[in-house]
């Protein structure tokens, strides 16, 4: 795991420790919780045209920041229940969606790898 996110990892269990809370961050609990940052994350977004930056005023900038920094924190707690080095996996499955769409054949085609 790269360095910024074993200091977050850190961050997290020393957080969660100082609260005993450990006892509720099961695989599951995360889960569901980082499900549900996402939606609040999601909701920032709602009946935006595209939720460019210019339709983002200061205080839903914020917003958005703080949703994008609850998702990551519980998705490093996560993986750290999981055991799972997230920055590998990223680079994994970057390497696998590339195999999946390769840039000749899928450019400017948004469409599902089995449907072209």
């Amino acid at each position: 795991m790269s360095d910024s996110l074993h200091e977050l990892r850190d961050l997290t269990r020393a957080f969660a420790a100082e609260r005993d809370w450990q006892q509720f961050h099961t695989p599951k609990n995360l889960a569901m919780a980082l499900s549900v940052e996402v939606a609040e994350l999601a909701e920032h977004f709602q009946w935006l045209a595209t939720g460019a930056p210019a339709e983002l005023d200061e205080r839903k900038r914020e917003g958005v920041r703080h949703e994008l920094a609850d998702v990551l924190l519980y998705l490093v707690q996560l993986a750290d229940k999981l055991d799972i080095d997230l920055h590998a996996a990223a680079l994994e499955k970057l390497a696998l969606n590339a195999a999946k769409y390769p840039a000749a054949q899928v450019r400017g085609d948004a469409r599902k790898y089995d449907e072209y």
